[in-house]
């Protein structure tokens, strides 16, 4: 029943049926998200907020509606504390640029971890190099699990910021956020997590975390592209200055002088994504009604089949085991090259990902150019796994 509310999954490709294995990049979008989307542009599109007339009041008591219900979902303290963006890279590159801004000097220092996705590297690089500061990076072993107890020598009375993935998007590492938090707390240090990979296969609780900034994407958690959220602490989104400048994010112009709106509307400059924004509540709705303990249930037996199987193919290594993680298995066909292995896989009918993921250091750590990434949903069955299995025993013979 669950999956016909997801049409995609109907597709053939080359005549196969479509096993859909690379969630991590993007999930599939249900119906109700679908037409969440179709129905703002066929009997609400208008802008938002400088409207006087019915579809822009409409809109905008959707678009702030869903603002109300993120908050819910994650909950944030206030509603003023969730700014829309086009997504994680985009949350993270706000808060690298304007925490960097008001906060980063020459000499001080930004912590991120060795198995950080692109977006949670560079932003930071680009930052301390405006500002004279310098990145520290916080390793993880070869099970794939972040040296935790090496955190508190990495952290000075320089560290301005620690800034770490909330799962891994390679490995499926679920970090000891809450741990992270209080050791980097105790040193009056704020925490920005990357929670692209975690918000679609957990419960997140902001406040139970602790954390200072929390980003996710849209597009990862069922809803359409384009639509991010960044959740931060007010005291910090207060003396942050604006990411952008245009409409919006103004109370008052002239040639002389600009001053600021209010949270949340001063990091919003410009048009947003409204119609995005519709499917984003869409697809919150579709994660509550499914239940969140539901989903994560369900992908952990999905990851464990999965894993089992593989380790049962002569010559696959996996990359990443440690003991809590997320429906992501990376791995190796023998010597084969990854992109050798995902190319044979999608003449089968089989999408998978394949490459450095984003994550060059990781592949750095290990030494391997990129691996082979099956990763799993609410949507996807053992009946899956198993036609995946056959397919890897089946051209395991050409490529090794």
């Amino acid at each position: 029943m669950l999956r016909s509310l997801f049409p995609i999954l109907d597709h053939k490709v080359y005549d196969r049926p479509l096993v859909y294995f690379d969630n991590a990049a993007t999930t599939q979008k249900p119906q109700p998200v679908i037409d969440a989307l179709t129905g703002y542009y066929a009997t609400l599109n208008s802008n938002i907020h400088r409207g006087a007339h019915y579809l822009a009041a409409q809109a905008t008591e959707q678009y702030e509606e869903t603002r109300r219900n993120v908050q819910r979902f994650i909950n944030a303290r206030n509603s003023h504390e969730i700014i829309f963006t086009r997504g994680t890279t985009e949350s993270i590159n706000l808060v690298a640029s304007s925490f960097g801004q008001e906060f980063l000097k020459e000499g001080d220092e930004v912590v991120v971890s060795e198995m950080e996705h692109h977006s949670n590297i560079v932003p930071w690089q680009l930052t301390c190099e405006r500002h004279g500061a310098k990145l520290r990076v916080l390793p993880f072993s070869d099970d794939g699990v972040l040296c935790i107890e090496r955190l508190e020598s990495l952290l000075n009375e320089h560290t301005r910021i620690v800034a770490v993935n909330h799962v891994s998007n390679t490995l499926g590492t679920i970090n000891p956020i809450k741990q992270i938090v209080q050791i980097a707390h105790s040193h009056n240090i704020p925490v920005l997590v990357d929670g692209a990979q975690a918000i679609s296969h957990m419960a997140v609780d902001v406040q139970e975390l602790g954390c200072d900034f929390y980003c996710f994407s849209g597009h990862k958690m069922y809803a359409p592209m384009g639509v991010g959220v960044l959740y931060g602490r007010e005291d910090l989104l207060e003396r942050m200055p604006p990411y952008q400048g245009g409409g919006e994010m103004i109370k008052d112009v002239t040639f002389e002088r600009t001053t600021y709106n209010d949270l949340p509307f001063k990091f919003e400059a410009g048009t947003p994504s409204v119609g995005d924004t519709m499917g984003l509540n869409a697809a919150i709705q579709f994660m509550l009604q499914t239940g969140i303990e539901n989903i994560a249930h369900h992908e952990k037996e999905l990851t464990d089949y999965a894993t089992q199987e593989l380790l049962a193919i002569d010559g696959i290594r996996i990359f990443g085991q440690a003991p809590r993680k997320t429906s992501v298995v990376s791995f190796l066909l023998g010597k084969a090259h990854p992109y050798d292995t995902g190319t044979l896989l999608d003449k089968l009918g089989i999408a998978v990902r394949t490459g450095h993921h984003c994550t060059q250091p990781i592949m750095e750590h290990y030494g391997i150019p990129g691996t082979v990434r099956a990763s799993f949903a609410i949507y996807n069955t053992k009946e899956e796994i198993d036609t995946f299995i056959a397919a890897l025993r089946r051209i395991a013979p050409i490529l090794m």
